[in-house]
């Protein structure tokens, strides 16, 4: 076996070829591992229901149909914590970014007041925290339980995102801004025009990360919004439904959209996880160019 090495093709050892085939092995192997329970969700969410409740399908589907999402149209509340789900999404990620972009650019400028002693500040609360009853109060005492503020505005300020963006920005090369400054651009401008265009990839990072973690967020839903059903997350209404999946079987199949067979409990919980998980899983192919260029740099000098 060869490959091919400035415009020439050279052997490869025994070696090298053991290694790219164990190497090869073990990347297919754990990709399969990780898959696999997203495709086995799938095809037993489209597949016919009684085969599903029999445990029949195990790596095709059989007797494909969609009924069980179009019947989730029927369940009351699951649209409205899709939009409270998408919005705090949306927002929440937006906002985190622009502040953690600023900030990490602040943190880089010498000029900066007391700059090591803010961005001490800032870090250390990545080791030590006050736990969950003094959070807890604390947002009970700035109004922000029963609210949907209280989804958005604690998660602003994210130390180790703050941290990846000022590594990043260390590393773009200081005579672009001194150039700028030199030519007459305000600060602001500086940082609009030359250091977060050039810092998109660290931004597509954090926002993956920011995006999953709002997505999947279940415990301030269920700690700060307990008497406020309306602002249930995606995600705590599938913890409910998850526990009350016979009484959804119910109302479902009393809607009349599954007409291929009955829903059961399985079915059910299949369905609801792959609603909660196809859209956050979408957002990564789209930023996976930016993503790894981005944890690269950033996490070099962090």
């Amino acid at each position: 076996m060869s490959k091919k090495h400035n415009g020439s093709f050279t052997k490869q050892s025994a070696g090298d070829v053991a290694f790219n085939i164990i190497n090869t092995a073990v990347f297919v192997i754990f990709t399969f591992i990780c898959i696999f329970p997203f495709y086995y969700l799938l095809i037993n969410t489209i597949s016919d229901n009684s085969l599903v409740a029999a445990n029949q399908i195990t790596f095709f589907p059989v007797g494909i149909h969609f009924d069980n999402y179009l019947a989730l149209k029927d369940v009351s509340d699951f649209g409205n914590s899709v939009m409270v789900t998408v919005s705090r999404t949306v927002l929440g990620t937006a906002l985190m970014v622009i502040i953690s972009a600023y900030a990490g650019y602040l943190t880089t400028k010498r000029t900066m007041w007391k700059r090591s002693f803010w961005y001490r500040a800032v870090v250390v609360t990545m080791y030590f925290n006050a736990g969950l009853i003094p959070w807890y109060m604390n947002l009970l005492g700035l109004g922000l339980t029963d609210n949907y503020w209280g989804y958005i505005l604690p998660c602003l300020i994210v130390p180790y995102n703050i941290v990846l963006v000022k590594t990043y920005i260390e590393s773009i090369p200081a005579s672009l801004e001194e150039s700028a400054t030199i030519d007459g651009a305000t600060a602001m401008q500086v940082f609009t025009k030359i250091i977060l265009p050039l810092s998109k990839p660290i931004l597509a990072t954090i926002a993956v990360f920011g995006a999953v973690a709002n997505w999947n967020s279940l415990q301030d839903s269920l700690i700060l919004m307990a008497n406020s059903p309306q602002l249930y997350t995606l995600q705590h209404r599938l913890w409910i439904y998850l526990n009350t999946s016979s009484n959804l079987a119910t109302a479902m199949n009393t809607g009349g959209s599954v007409t291929s067979a009955a829903l059961n409990t399985k079915v059910i919980k299949y369905t609801i996880s792959m609603v909660t998980v196809i859209p956050i899983a979408l957002v990564y192919p789209f930023m996976q160019r930016y993503f790894e260029e981005g944890i690269m740099l950033g996490a070099v000098k962090g």
